[in-house]
């Protein structure tokens, strides 16, 4: 049996996004972080017949969510694609979609992966150290803590846990598996814990995590990718909806939705007209102080939303 979407994830700044999307009954969305199912029941909902919805997740167990009502009714209407959303444009190219109205992404790790003991993600839980999204292949964290060398375990610390002692915290994990293998989060953390300080242990903690999480996913990368294929997808007035929970993600949604692409490089065309093919719609939007009581997750939570101009307004 199926959980329900709440008991596998929260889906965060549901309103707001869903209304941003601005969505025609007609139209063909996107939502490449399906998980639990909120937001693209949310979508599906504002469907008719005609519409379409295409969601991604590259995790099994959220495919499993699709065994209970969440979806029922919207056979015609609805396509679950197993995969990593990096892969955006060969799918929707597989299915015969040119252009888009609007694309959801909901950023970061499910509520389900923190809470699931057995994966890794949290610190709570002593689990064999995994951290995989896609439990059928790529490397693990106990593969990366185990067999990078320490300059490169200092980088993923410095780059994607901005982690001041980056260089420390990586002598200190090398150190211990030359005593034996660190095979579990409780392994990982007595490795680390006499650098913690004791007033930053548990968000220092996180930092490591995250860094680790984000090298055994790609997931910079898979974002960058993601987001150059929806700028290519979306239609003229098509929209983008993003929501992001720490700086580094949040930077590339940014410089995509600023310049159109991912490096925040403004370009020019021959004449000199700066091309810009979308425009930021509103302020950043974050979680009611409401929201975030309910759902702890949504406490660093960002929505950005553009809107794809027409060919005539990409160049100013």
């Amino acid at each position: 049996m199926a959980t329900t979407a709440g008991a596998y994830h929260i889906p965060v700044l549901l309103d707001e996004s869903i209304e941003g999307l601005n969505i025609s009954p007609e139209g063909v969305y996107v939502d490449v972080t399906f998980g639990g199912g909120g937001h693209s029941s949310a979508i599906l909902s504002r469907l008719g017949k005609g519409g379409r919805l295409y969601s991604f997740d590259q995790d099994a167990d959220a495919e499993q969510q699709l065994e209970g009502d969440l979806l029922s009714g919207h056979q015609g209407t609805f396509t679950f694609v197993r995969s990593n959303f990096r892969y955006l444009k060969n799918w929707m190219r597989y299915y015969g979609i040119d252009q888009i109205d609007g694309l959801l992404a909901d950023l970061g790790v499910s509520s389900h992966h923190f809470d699931d003991e057995s994966r890794g993600f949290s610190f709570r839980f002593d689990a064999p150290l995994d951290m995989r999204m896609n439990k059928r292949a790529g490397k693990t964290a106990a593969d990366i803590v185990n067999g990078y060398a320490e300059e490169q375990l200092a980088d993923i610390l410095y780059l994607y846990g901005e982690l001041k002692n980056s260089r420390r915290l990586a002598s200190a994990i090398v150190r211990r598996r030359t005593d034996a293998p660190l095979l579990t989060t409780g392994d990982l953390l007595k490795a680390i814990e006499p650098l913690l300080k004791h007033e930053r242990e548990k968000k220092d903690a996180a930092k490591v995590f995250q860094a680790l999480r984000i090298e055994v996913n790609n997931e910079m990368g898979a974002l960058k990718e993601m987001l150059e294929g929806a700028t290519q997808l979306l239609r003229p007035g098509g929209r983008l909806a993003v929501i992001t929970y720490h700086s580094l993600e949040d930077r590339i949604v940014k410089n995509v939705m600023k310049s159109g692409n991912t490096e925040g490089k403004v370009q020019q065309d021959f004449f000199g007209r700066t091309e810009m093919p979308f425009t930021i719609l509103g302020k950043i939007i974050t979680p009611t102080p409401e929201e975030q009581q309910r759902n702890p997750r949504s406490r660093s939570a960002k929505l950005r939303i553009a809107e794809k101009k027409t060919i005539e307004g990409t160049r100013q």
